[in-house]
């Protein structure tokens, strides 16, 4: 009787070290999906003067990368229709190298295409990961979410605390601190070689999973509710990154405090985006986690708007918990919402495309409307109002049916 239990023993070991490399993977690889884009804001200055490029060409940057994000999101889930979930991580990881890499040459040409690459990647690995948390740890997900989110903020911090140090105090130049991050890439690419061997089981799983009758998410009420639901959160989130600081210095900070309360921001949303989807997974219904968010986003952009000045950085803490909470409730939605990992992946591909496709637009007619007041009084309660569109279709996102069954 020994023998068959040491051999139990064995495969319950096995099994238990496979899921903790699954672990390791998904943090991996959440931490290359923030880091690349984030620090490239540091040294905006020196990519701009030593290419001799205007401020209108470089401002492009960023907002390119939300483009791409849109454009190439509703193609993953097709691609894993041709190869397994895992083959295509991977493959959008080496992509993402590639990326790295045609960026770091440092001219204009190969700084865009390198962007642009870089995005294609990243916005398949936005769409497959949750989608791929759903299919391994269907009892964790709000666990498994929350690493996920966590380890993609976090990286996403320290790309926005390193780049200038690395570019300037140890010599590398802008070149060479956004290509270190190729590092990082590198190393998630070599872990996630051992997890092709278990492709063509992963295959035939997906291959069966799309053979079930496909879903209209079009057509889906509550589809264009989780769609609306994480645009507005992305909105709100990159038109905060990109025009805070400048506001700040009109209630009286320089731009290195603005660069700390932003900082303070980011910092401020990491234990909210591994919290919340804990707690959303135990929860039939998330509408009261979107509430409070949504009181948070309001009460802080209005302190910002009227408030003190010595109140600020409590206004940054409660806008980046707002923020963490609804990014959390975003991508839990992908698979609160969904009856399994294919479906996931198609609203998670909708969401984040038209979703990324309207957060593109927010600096944009944020900046264009202090153009034409000269305040920051307009541009910010337009903030104010894309947050009750969180609200609103947070609470509808909120109701414990799915997709394929909601009216």
């Amino acid at each position: 009787m020994s023998i068959p239990q040491t051999e139990q023993k064995k495969r319950s070991s096995m099994q238990t070290n496979k899921k903790i490399l699954t672990v390791v993977g998904v943090i991996l690889i959440a931490a290359n999906l923030r880091a690349p884009i984030t620090s490239v804001g540091p040294v905006f200055s020196s990519i701009r003067d030593d290419l001799g490029i205007s401020n209108t060409l470089a401002g492009t940057i960023p907002t390119a990368i939300l483009f791409t994000f849109a454009l190439f999101s509703p193609f993953a889930p097709k691609i894993t229709r041709r190869f397994s979930m895992e083959l295509t991580l991977f493959m959008s990881i080496a992509l993402l190298f590639v990326g790295i890499g045609i960026r770091s040459f440092g001219r204009v040409d190969t700084l865009f295409l390198g962007t642009v690459i870089i995005g294609s990647s990243i916005a398949i690995c936005n769409v497959l990961l949750p989608s791929f948390i759903k299919h391994h740890f269907a009892n964790k997900l709000g666990l498994m979410t929350g690493l996920y989110a966590v380890s993609m903020n976090l990286f996403g911090a320290i790309g926005s605390g390193i780049s200038a140090p690395i570019s300037s105090s140890l010599g590398f130049g802008w070149s060479g601190s956004l290509g270190c991050w190729g590092i990082l890439t590198l190393l998630t690419m070599i872990f996630w070689v051992p997890k092709l061997r278990n492709n063509q089981e992963s295959l035939d799983f997906f291959r069966i999973e799309n053979k079930k009758r496909p879903i209209s998410l079009w057509r889906s009420k509550l589809a264009w509710n989780v769609t609306l639901f994480m645009g507005s959160q992305s909105f709100v989130f990159f038109t905060v990154i990109s025009w805070i600081p400048e506001i700040l210095e009109t209630k009286g900070l320089n731009a290195h405090e603005g660069g700390w309360m932003l900082s303070l921001m980011q910092l401020s949303m990491l234990p909210a985006t591994f919290i919340v989807p804990i707690l959303a997974g135990r929860f039939s219904k998330q509408q009261i986690l979107v509430w409070i968010s949504f009181l948070l986003l309001v009460v802080g952009l209005m302190g910002i708007l009227y408030g003190v000045s010595f109140l600020i950085p409590l206004w940054m803490i409660m806008i980046g918990i707002g923020i963490g909470m609804a990014f959390s409730l975003a991508m839990m939605f992908f698979s609160l919402r969904t009856k399994n990992t294919q479906e996931a992946a198609e609203l998670s591909g909708m969401a984040q495309s038209l979703g990324y496709l309207l957060a593109a637009i927010g600096p944009i007619l944020f900046g264009w409307l202090h153009d034409i007041t000269y305040h920051w009084t307009v541009p910010l309660f337009m903030l104010i109002f894309i947050s009750v569109i969180i609200l609103i279709t947070g609470v509808n996102s909120g109701k414990n049916v799915y997709v394929t069954s909601a009216k």
